[in-house]
């Protein structure tokens, strides 16, 4: 089943927010996403270096779907590189990386840190599956509408950074780095894309006198409140409406499209009357 989002703005996604269970549920059961959970749970085990994982195209995409990074799956050196270096010494390729997804995912895997690779643990796989049915059931929702996509992402995502053990502005950097958390952040605070040509400090400095404006507080922590979040969210809907303009759904836009019929209409009409 294909998630449906037959309306946009805040009321598509209130609507979202209401069947999201049951659309995931019966998203779940669609026969080709379960073919590929269930080759990822028998086979994962198997797997016994990073050489191994990239190698295996059906493993592999899952394996970087859980992440949000299954476009970039043709990148197999890439990812060889970035697993077998870890997380844990200083230069490790994935700690270079700005966007902190490559770094979970070396982490998650486990195979260039101490402990080893993670693949065979007990709950391993199932933790990677219920991630990756997450990520699949949004990228569904985005083919509809990405703007909902992005929403959710948010939603999932947010509790990181606001509840981060770095310091302060170490989270808002590493938030920054995230495309499509920064993209529904620079939307919401009205800042434009063109800030990110800045100084990282200063582009910082933007985004968190933005947040206080809007919520009272520099701190990221103020999204720990889900009443935040969900307010962030109806900002990111208002603004992107008022950005692209009105649609069919606006209030007042089915009078006002009446109206406009009527005055063409009559336009038409005058112009065949002088003929």
């Amino acid at each position: 089943m294909i998630p449906s989002t037959p309306i946009g703005g805040i009321a598509g996604w209130r609507f979202l927010q209401r069947t999201q269970d049951s659309q995931m549920a019966a998203f779940a059961a669609t026969p080709a996403l379960d073919r590929e959970l269930s080759n990822f749970k028998e086979n994962i085990s198997k797997v016994t270096s990073a050489e191994d994982l990239v190698n295996d195209y059906s493993l592999f995409k899952v394996a970087l779907g859980a992440f949000g990074l299954e476009d970039k799956v043709a990148d197999k050196f890439f990812f060889k590189k970035l697993l077998e270096e870890g997380t844990e010494n200083d230069g490790a390729f994935a700690l270079r990386l700005t966007d902190t997804r490559y770094r979970e995912f070396a982490e998650a895997f486990g195979f260039g840190n101490a402990g080893g690779s993670k693949v065979a643990e007990s709950d391993f796989a199932q933790k990677i599956t219920e991630a990756y049915q997450v990520r699949q059931f949004e990228k569904a929702v985005g083919e509809d509408n990405g703007s909902m996509r992005l929403a959710l992402n948010l939603e999932r995502e947010i509790g990181k950074y606001a509840n981060s053990a770095f310091p302060e502005t170490v989270a808002w950097f590493q938030l920054m780095a995230n495309p499509p958390l920064r993209e529904v952040f620079e939307t919401a605070l009205g800042l434009p894309q063109s800030i990110g040509s800045l100084d990282v400090d200063r582009q910082r400095e933007l985004f968190q006198n933005a947040t206080d404006r809007a919520f009272g507080s520099t701190s990221m922590d103020v999204f720990k409140d889900p009443e935040n979040v969900d307010k962030l969210l109806r900002r990111f809907f208002a603004q992107e409406q008022i950005n692209t303009g009105p649609g069919p759904l606006t209030r007042g836009m089915g009078a006002l499209t009446l109206m406009q019929n009527a005055v063409t209409a009559a336009a038409s009409f005058a112009q065949f009357n002088r003929l």
